[in-house]
C-alpha cells in the first residue's frame, strides 16, 4: 500500500467524519473504499465503459464538427508566443 496526502474542504471533511463514526471505520477506509468503487473496476468493466462512449456525439447537430472545434481551440498566439 502507498501512503497519500489529501486536501479536503471543511465540509467534505465533515461528512466523511459523520459516516466514518457512524460506519465505525476511518475516514482513509471511505476515501479508499470510494476511490475503488470509481476507479478499481476490472479492465474488462472499464472496456465495455469506455465502449458504451463512443459515438454519442454522432448524431448531434448542436455540435460543431470536432475537426473545425479543434482547429479553431490551436488557433492563437501560442506557437508565437513559445517561438519567442
Amino acid at each position: 500500500m502507498k501512503r497519500t496526502q489529501l486536501y479536503l474542504n471543511e465540509s467534505i471533511w465533515k461528512a466523511l467524519h459523520v459516516r466514518a463514526r457512524q460506519s465505525h471505520t476511518s475516514i482513509s477506509e471511505l476515501v479508499r473504499d470510494a476511490i475503488r468503487e470509481k476507479y478499481g473496476r476490472s479492465p474488462a468493466s472499464r472496456q465495455q465503459a469506455m465502449m458504451a462512449v463512443v459515438g454519442i456525439r454522432k448524431d448531434r447537430e448542436d455540435l460543431p464538427d470536432s475537426t473545425t472545434y479543434i482547429r479553431q481551440l490551436r488557433k492563437g498566439k501560442r506557437s508565437r508566443r513559445l517561438a519567442s
